[in-house]
C-alpha cells in the first residue's frame, strides 16, 4: 500500500505548501535514478505476487460473521517474533489500508517458472496467518479469508467492535465505516482525512444496484446524523437513485487484489512490457471477477475496480468539472491553497484508475496509439527532457510528466528535506499514489549495472481480483507469468498496440454484470498488424481464437518453447508421471473453463447463491443470515471441502475431484 514512512504526518492544509517541494526534488531523484540504472542490462525475470485476505472472525453464537479489527496485532507477530519462521518458509507478511487487512508475498522473489511453487507459497503463508490467528480467540474462529470485498461492510454490525459509533469517526466521517477498520499506523487516517480535505467533499461512489422486484429506488441505507458539517450534509445530494451509496476511503481501499510484479532485462525491455499488458488489464480484470456485493447489496457489476477509482479521487469539484453538491460551504477548489487557484487545471480521472499513457520506445509503438486526453505537468515535462543529468525522450518524459499533475497525500515532517543522491521518498510519494492499471517501477539509485543485489526495471500488473483459493490465485498467477515470458522472448513478433481510448472503453465493459458471459472487447486482430486494427471479441473468442487468442499466440508458444508441450497446453494432462505439470494443466484448464462460461466467475457463483437463499427477500439486500452462510460457504471451498457439493459447483467435478485428491503442501 504505497510508501510507508515513519515519523509524523502532517494534515493536508499543513503540508500542501510543501508540494511543489515534494515535486521538484521528487523530479530529481527519478533523473538521479535514471542516471545510475539506464545502462543496466542482463537482469533476470525475477517475480512475485501479493495476496491480500481479510481477518474473518466466525461468531456463531450470534450467527453471524464480521471483519476483525481487534486481531491485527498478528501482523506485528508475524514481523517480529515470528518472523525467523517465516524467512524459513519464505514467506512475508505486509500492512494494508485496512486494519482488517494482512498482504502476503514470498519472502524471496521468484526466478523463471515456478509452476506449483507459488501455490505452496501461497498456502504456507494462508497456513501461518491461520495458525497464528488461532492464538487470539478460544470461542470464536478467527481465520485470513482471500475475498475481493466483504459483502456486509459498512452495514450494521459488521465489525467485532461492540461500540463503533460511541465516538466519530473524523478521518473519513463516514456514515457507514468507524475509523477502526482503517490500519494503526499514522500514515493511513492521514491520507483519508487528507483526501477528503483536500477534495472539500467526501469522496463519493455510486455503484449501479441489482434491481429485484423489490428493490428500492434509493439507498436504505443513507441516514441524517449530525456530527460533521458539512459532511453529513452531503449524502442526500451525493447519492443517486438506483446506485449503493459509499461515501469512504475503505470501501475501496478495503478491497483485496492479487497484484503481480516482474523484473525485466533492461529499461526498453520493461517500456514494451508494460505497453504490452496494457491491453490485457481490462480482459484480466473481467476474468477474474469476485465483487458482487457491495454494502450489503446486491450490485449490478461484478468487479472492484471503480470502486477504488472513487475511493481515493482527491479532485475538487473544479478539477472534476462540476458544481459542488453543497456550494456555501466549498468554492469549488476544496482545500486547495487560495494561490494555487490560478494553477489549478481539470483532471478527466481519478489517482485510481487505468493506464492513460503507453510508454514507446520500439519499433511497434506509433505516437497515434496515445489517443486521449491526457494533462500533464509542463514544468517538469520541460525538466526531464532538457537536463544535465539524463534527457528522457518525449513518451517517457510525459509519462511521469502526466503522474505529477497530482499532489503528495501524505508528508511527514521528518522527511520533508531529504539527499536526493540516495533517496527516492519524494518521487515515491506521487508515484505510489496515482494507482493504475499497471504500474512502471523504477530503480533506486543504487541500482547500479554492478549492483544485482537492487532491484532493476519492474512491471506492476494490478488489476485483478484476488480468488477465493490458493489454486485459483497460482493458476492466474502462473498465466500471467508465462504471458510475460513470451511477450519478453518473442518480443519481435508480439505487437499488442492498439488505441488507448480502446483499452479505456475495455474497461468500462469490464465492469458489466457477467462481462465475460454477455460482453465483446476492442482486441487486436492481428498481433503482426502495424496499425492497431482492433476487432471486438467475447472473452471466450480472445482467449481461444486461433489466430489472436491469448492461448494460441501467447501461452502456447512459450510452453513449446520450453519443451513442455508440441502444440496445446491440454497435452500437460498426459504427463501422468509429472505431477507438476498435470497441476499445470489443471491450472490452465480453470482459466479457459472460465473464459468460455463453462465454469462460472466467483461473482456469479455467489450472487446465484444469494438470489436463491431462502432469505433472500428479492430487495437486492444481502442480510446478516445470508453474509454468515456465505462466508461459511467461502471457507469450505477456501479449504476444499466438497461435502455439501459445493467446490464441485463452483469449479466443476474435474477439478473439484482433482484438488481434494491431490494436496499441494
Amino acid at each position: 500500500m504505497g510508501l510507508l514512512s515513519s515519523g509524523t504526518p502532517m494534515s493536508w492544509l499543513d503540508s500542501r505548501k510543501y508540494n511543489e517541494h515534494v515535486r521538484v526534488n521528487g523530479i530529481e531523484q527519478l533523473l538521479n535514478s535514471f542516471e545510475s540504472a539506464e545502462s543496466r542490462d542482463g537482469d533476470e525475470l525475477y517475480w512475485g505476487d501479493e495476496v491480500e485476505y481479510m481477518i474473518c472472525e466466525f461468531d456463531e453464537a450470534n450467527e453471524n460473521v464480521v471483519l476483525s479489527v481487534k486481531h491485527d496485532e498478528v501482523l506485528v507477530q508475524l514481523n517480529t517474533e515470528y518472523q525467523a519462521e517465516c524467512d524459513e518458509l519464505n514467506v512475508h507478511f505486509h500492512p494494508e489500508y485496512g486494519r482488517f487487512m494482512l498482504e502476503a508475498t514470498p519472502a524471496k522473489p521468484y526466478k523463471d517458472f515456478e509452476g506449483a511453487e507459488v501455490e505452496r507459497n501461497m498456502q504456507m503463508r494462508r497456513a501461518v496467518a491461520e495458525q497464528k490467528l488461532k492464538k487470539f480467540n478460544d470461542v470464536n474462529l478467527v481465520t485470513p479469508l482471500s475475498l475481493a470485498v466483504f459483502p456486509r461492510m459498512g452495514r450494521d454490525n459488521f465489525t467485532n467492535l461492540k461500540n463503533p459509533w460511541d465516538h466519530k469517526n473524523s478521518a473519513s466521517r463516514s456514515l457507514f465505516l468507524p475509523d477502526e477498520i482503517i490500519n494503526r499506523h499514522a500514515r493511513f487516517p492521514t491520507l483519508t482525512a487528507n483526501i477528503r480535505t483536500r477534495r472539500g467533499e467526501k469522496v463519493c461512489i455510486n455503484v449501479p444496484v441489482y434491481k429485484d422486484v423489490r428493490t428500492p429506488e434509493t439507498d436504505p441505507s443513507i441516514h441524517e446524523r449530525d456530527w460533521f458539517v458539512p459532511e453529513d450534509l452531503e449524502s442526500a445530494k451525493a447519492s443517486k437513485p438506483g446506485y449503493i451509496y459509499m461515501d469512504s476511503m475503505g470501501f475501496g481501499m478495503g478491497c483485496s487484489c492479487l497484484q503481480l510484479t516482474f523484473q525485466a532485462p533492461n529499461i526498453n525491455k520493461a517500456r514494451y512490457l508494460y505497453d504490452t499488458l496494457l491491453n490485457f488489464a481490462p480482459i484480466f480484470l473481467a476474468a477474474t471477477a469476485a465483487s458482487p456485493v457491495f454494502k450489503g447489496f446486491l450490485a449490478d457489476q461484478d468487479v472492484r475496480w471503480n470502486v477504488i477509482v472513487g475511493a481515493v479521487d482527491d479532485r475538487t469539484p473544479y478539477e472534476r468539472s462540476v458544481e459542488p453538491l453543497l456550494p456555501k460551504y466549498n468554492n469549488g477548489y476544496g482545500g486547495i491553497a487560495t494561490e494555487d487557484y490560478a494553477s489549478t487545471a481539470r483532471i478527466n480521472k481519478s489517482r485510481y484508475s487505468v493506464v492513460d499513457l503507453y510508454l514507446g520506445g520500439n519499433e511497434f509503438y506509433d505516437s497515434k496509439f496515445n489517443d486521449t486526453e491526457v494533462p500533464i505537468n509542463e514544468k517538469v515535462f520541460k525538466r526531464l527532457v532538457d537536463n544535465e543529468k539524463f534527457k528522457l525522450d518525449k513518451d517517457l518524459a510525459r509519462h511521469f510528466a502526466h503522474l505529477f499533475i497530482r499532489d503528495p497525500l501524505v508528508i511527514f515532517e521528518e522527511r520533508i528535506d531529504q539527499d536526493n543522491e540516495t533517496e527516492t521518498d519524494h518521487f515515491e510519494n506521487i508515484q505510489s499514489t496515482n494507482w493504475q492499471s499497471v504500474r512502471f517501477k523504477v530503480p533506486s539509485q543504487s541500482a547500479t549495472p554492478d549492483n544485482k543485489g537492487a532491484p532493476g526495471w519492474r512491471v506492476e500488473f494490478r488489476p485483478m481480483e484476488v480468488q477465493l483459493t490458493d489454486f485459483e490465485n497460482a493458476a492466474y498467477s502462473n498465466l500471467i507469468y508465462l504471458l510475460v515470458e513470451s511477450i519478453l522472448t518473442f518480443d519481435d513478433k508480439i505487437n499488442a498496440y492498439m488505441y488507448m481510448s480502446e483499452i479505456w472503453k475495455n474497461m468500462e465493459t469490464a465492469h458489466h454484470r457477467d462481462a465475460t458471459l454477455k460482453e465483446k472487447f476492442y482486441w487486436k486482430s492481428d498481433f503482426s498488424d502495424l496499425q492497431g486494427k482492433t476487432e471486438l471479441l467475447s472473452i471466450d473468442e480472445i482467449f481461444h481464437n486461433h489466430h489472436n487468442g491469448i492461448f494460441a499466440i501467447l501461452i502456447n508458444p512459450i510452453l513449446a518453447r520450453k519443451g513442455l508441450i508440441v502444440k496445446s497446453w491440454t497435452e500437460l494432462k498426459d504427463n501422468t508421471g509429472n505431477a507438476e505439470l498435470v497441476r499445470l494443466y489443471h491450472y490452465l484448464k480453470l482459466i479457459s473453463d472460465r473464459a468460455s462460461g463453462k465454469l462460472p466467475s466467483f461473482a456469479n457463483f455467489i450472487r446465484t447463491y444469494i438470489l436463491n437463499h431462502p432469505e433472500y427477500d428479492q430487495t437486492s439486500s444481502v442480510s446478516q443470515r445470508i453474509n454468515y452462510d456465505v462466508l461459511h460457504l467461502s471457507y469450505r471451498i477456501t479449504h476444499y471441502d466438497d461435502s455439501k457439493n459445493e467446490l464441485s459447483a463452483f469449479l466443476g467435478e474435474e477439478l473439484a475431484m482433482y484438488l481434494t485428491q491431490n494436496s499441494i503442501l
